[in-house]
């Protein structure tokens, strides 16, 4: 059970007033969202393209506003300041280029993915293609086992810090935070979750903000000045081993740079290839988002850790005359606490909102990634091949709910075995990580064979797993949730399970030498894709209206039809297949040379040069906030009183940044996709008042 004492902040009945209360809110906006989309922007949530993938729709404001919510996990909210709290303020800058530079990666991988295989669904087609059914079963076990357990660690979060706050029972609080969520995900699909995203986004940055300046010009603080004054009057109270002279005030911080390369790590799970959105989209929208995010745990982590510190020892603090345990840190307490005792019931009423946003939108994202694999990986592949759009929907609807039912109940199972928030951080890696280098070398390396990319993922986590539990043993003794809990048996375990896989996928491949044919990628086809792209598309289309496709979709100019998810709409006929004839070749019977892109030259030139604009960006953000920026700070030096509150003030201004990036931006450029819906929903209302009125 849970072993985060409640100091009920806040009453049992306002919590779950909030919680059921926001997940109906919730609900009834993505039901409305999804009418207005199918009825005037005409978007229909109902075809499966545009639930699993929003018909690759997703425009660059929207893309960035949906990649910065889906990353904005507790972690960078919550944690971040219980980690300031406990290492000092080099923790929240860490944190920042942490998340930063694996958005932009993912950037780059979109744009390889759109290159090698134009129209996978999923990055598990790919490895399908390549590796065949085995291998296609492991990475599915593996995306899989990353999506429950990233989730159901979320969930447990949220409700043993909602337990804390209010002191509602964790399993309550456990099957609550997901339940808005299922219905909201399963009607509107990933487009529904985009759209919330933008809400979710919204409403936390204005909080964020919010907390970040109230807690700041409090006269209990007393601004930058007074902060620094009073962390620096408690320095003697509040010394923290590993920290150059002990001080929560130095960047050179033993504990602060392990914990960033262990979240690095684990962080980099997440780095998998979006098909959601054009290239157009993908590369600028991720690194719009790459930069905001990082202002988020560098700002709020570092005022809210801080003060923290400085008054934790004072009257007003909530848990005064006791101390604030190790147990109330690791679980992300620290925040609740600064907000209580300086805010008072609207802090805290504030904190649900924020928990709230942050859970739910990543609760949603899981669980669109879960049901695609489900639907598509293996009902559609394995077990009804034939299946309509319209099955292909139902089934997604059911395995989102499937989905939130088994969460739930693994949240419930954490939260029994006495795991916590930074337990679950430690872990995360060696579950995570394993299948990050294989995968990657499915589209980088063509020597990687099929042995390889299957037993290399397998060997790494229990190699990462033997280190983990092993050096927990040689260092402390004993194997438990403590000793686990440690620094160096997380961030050994952490680099075995990362790097081996490595090892293991050269030895293997080398076994039996073997190198794939990259064309071999464009038999990949999305059987309806040229119903979902229009004319002006770079892909490859027909010359048919909309009117044709619509009465006879598989009618392809240019296109090989297939009812099977293994091949790929190409321009590799000497003339075009009709509706009423068949194929003069099976696009699966043509040998490699006979298979064409179905992207022409100019559209190819473009995609390569969006791919070096996503690496150069990826090479900037990591040699910044890598090497130039964090990398003298970390010396013999305690930050001056001018250097603390230009830094602090930097961090708070990165903060608007983020909000006109991810806030305002978006309307910007979703403008005239808004400006559609609201004349639609304008002359409906007006048309239904005047037939009322002749009623």
């Amino acid at each position: 059970m849970s072993s985060v004492a409640s100091l009920s902040l806040i009453s049992q009945g306002a919590a779950y007033g909030l919680l059921v209360g926001l997940g109906v809110l919730f609900c009834g906006v993505i039901l409305i969202a999804v009418k207005v989309q199918r009825v005037y922007l005409s978007e229909d949530s109902g075809k499966s393209e545009m639930f699993m993938v929003a018909n690759r729709s997703v425009g660059t404001g929207l893309t960035a506003s949906a990649v910065f919510s889906s990353w904005m996990w507790i972690n960078e909210t919550v944690l971040a300041a219980a980690m300031c709290y406990r290492y000092g303020l080099a923790v929240p800058l860490w944190w920042g280029s942490g998340l930063c530079f694996q958005i932009a990666l993912m950037a780059a991988l979109g744009v390889m993915a759109k290159i090698r295989v134009p129209y996978a669904h999923t990055s598990l087609e790919i490895v399908r293609m390549r590796y065949g059914k085995i291998g296609h079963l492991v990475f599915i076990a593996l995306n899989l086992v990353n999506n429950v357990f990233g989730c159901a660690s979320m969930i447990m979060t949220g409700s043993q810090l909602i337990h804390g706050v209010s002191g509602m029972h964790f399993v309550a609080a456990t099957i609550l935070i997901p339940l808005g969520v299922v219905l909201y995900t399963a009607v509107g699909g990933l487009k529904a979750t985009f759209l919330t995203d933008f809400l979710h986004t919204t409403i936390a940055l204005i909080l964020i903000i919010y907390f970040t300046l109230a807690v700041l010009t409090n006269s209990a603080v007393g601004g930058l000045g007074g902060l620094y004054d009073k962390v620096m009057a408690t320095a003697s109270e509040n010394y923290i081993p590993g920290n150059y002279e002990g001080s929560v005030l130095t960047f050179k911080s033993k504990g602060a740079i392990i914990w960033g390369l262990i979240l690095k790590f684990g962080n980099l799970a997440l780095v998998v290839m979006s098909f959601a959105t054009e290239v157009y989209a993908t590369v600028p929208g991720y690194n719009i988002a790459a930069l905001a995010v990082f202002g988020i745990p560098w700002g709020l982590g570092t005022v809210i850790g801080l003060t923290a510190r400085a008054l934790h020892n004072t009257p007003i603090f909530p848990t005064y005359p006791g101390e604030l345990t190790s147990i109330e840190v690791s679980s992300g307490m620290v925040m609740p606490y600064v907000l209580k005792a300086l805010i008072g019931q609207k802090g805290i009423i504030g904190f649900f909102f924020l928990l709230f946003m942050a859970l739910t939108s990543t609760v949603s994202s899981s669980m669109i990634a879960v049901s695609s694999i489900l639907s598509y990986d293996l009902y559609k592949t394995y077990l009804n091949p034939k299946v309509t759009d319209k099955q292909l929907v139902r089934v997604s609807h059911l395995t989102v709910v499937i989905h939130g039912v088994f969460i739930t109940g693994i949240s419930i199972a954490l939260n029994y075995g006495g795991a916590n928030m930074t337990w679950i951080g430690y872990l995360r890696p060696i579950i995570s990580c394993p299948g990050i280098i294989p995968m990657a070398l499915t589209l980088f390396w063509s020597r990687q064979t099929r042995l390889a990319a299957i037993l290399s993922p397998i060997l790494g986590f229990f190699s990462g797993l033997a280190v983990w539990l092993a050096t927990a043993k040689s260092m402390y003794g004993a194997i438990n949730i403590e000793t686990t809990s440690n620094q160096y048996p997380a961030l050994y375990a952490a680099i075995a399970s990362f790097f081996s896989p490595a090892l293991y996928s050269v030895v293997l491949s080398l076994y039996k030498p073997y190198k794939f044919d990259w064309r071999e990628f464009l038999r990949i086809e999305l059987a309806d894709e040229a119903e979902h792209h229009a004319p002006s598309d770079t892909t490859t289309l027909n010359e048919s209206s909309e009117e044709e496709q619509s009465r006879n979709p598989k009618s392809v100019s240019g296109t090989v039809e297939s009812s099977q998810p293994g091949n790929i709409q190409s321009k590799v006929l000497e003339r075009p297949a009709t509706a009423n004839e068949k194929a003069p070749k099976s696009i699966l019977q043509l040998s490699p040379e006979d298979v064409q892109h179905p992207f022409d030259e100019e559209a190819l030139k473009q995609l390569h040069r969006w791919l070096k604009i996503a690496w150069v960006m990826f090479v900037i953000i990591v040699l910044v906030t890598f090497v130039a920026w964090p990398l003298p700070l970390y010396r013999d030096y305690i930050f001056t009183k001018p250097f603390f509150s230009g830094w602090t003030t930097v961090a708070i201004i990165w903060q608007f940044g983020a909000f006109g990036a991810v806030v305002i931006f978006p309307l910007y450029d979703g403008r005239h996709a808004i400006k559609t819906g609201a004349r639609g929903i304008w002359k409906s209302s007006r048309d239904f008042f005047r037939r009322m009125a002749k009623a």
